[in-house]
């Protein structure tokens, strides 16, 4: 797939997935601009090292990015890792391969992330509701939540399945888990339906589209680099079929 849309000199995006200390928060949070060099195969390429103005930007070897690449057919992403650099004939030269699929996607949308999760939710009540407009996390615990399940995830929000039907606009609670560096962690975030429309074939069943609220940067960076390691076990299984 990726010598169908990815050409030498098309322009490229990578920020890295990785969390660095917080020292290096801003250089790692950055977004370098760089070039395609060569496509090498189906998942691998070569890019051009990124630059600032004109400082060359040294991106350490096995480390690992989300790259998006500005094709003729659109904007493409996936994750890679840098496995080797060098410099030819004056121009130095970062080789990536990738480890998750390339698939198409919006600008300004996150990385969505097909699964089947677990999760449980609930309206807000209405003095839930005026603490979340003065941007307060005051929640009453203990209230009956409703069973749904995710279908697809990512840094931004989701889409789930329900039973339940929710209102247009609503602001929601939302629980589920997920397994990090092999633990179980519970995550209670607030979101907006975007959308609510009835599963085709499956009457009663409808699917929720949903923005995240006032999502803490340390649980968006969480849940996309979960993301990432599962995308990853995934190719890696495809890869020994």
């Amino acid at each position: 797939m990726l010598t169908n849309f990815v050409k030498a000199g098309q322009k490229i995006e990578l920020q890295s997935v990785e969390r660095m200390n917080s020292e290096n928060e801003e250089q790692i949070r950055k977004v370098y601009v760089s070039k395609v060099y060569d496509v090498l195969s189906e998942d691998r390429l070569e890019v051009l090292m990124p630059m600032e103005k004109t400082k060359l930007i040294l991106l350490p070897v096995d480390a690992e990015y989300n790259i998006c690449f500005y094709t003729d057919q659109g904007l493409y992403q996936c994750f890679v890792r840098i496995i080797d650099r060098y410099k030819s004939n004056n121009v130095y030269i970062l080789v990536l391969e990738l480890i998750s699929n390339l698939r198409r996607f919006q600008r300004r949308e996150y990385y969505r992330f097909s699964c089947a999760l677990e999760m449980e939710s609930r309206d807000l009540l209405e003095e839930e509701k005026k603490a979340v407009e003065k941007e307060e996390y005051r929640l009453i615990p203990g209230l009956p939540l409703k069973r749904s399940v995710i279908v697809d995830l990512s840094g931004g929000g989701l889409r789930f399945v329900s039973v339940q039907k929710y209102a247009n606009d609503s602001i929601i609670y939302i629980t589920y888990h997920l397994m990090l560096n092999g633990q179980k962690k519970k995550y209670e975030l607030l979101g907006r339906i975007l959308s609510v429309n009835e599963v085709q074939g499956r009457p009663g069943t409808y699917e929720h589209r949903v923005q995240y609220i006032n999502l803490d940067v340390d649980a968006r960076e969480e849940i996309i680099k979960y993301i990432f390691e599962e995308e990853r076990k995934h190719r890696h299984k495809e890869s020994n079929r």
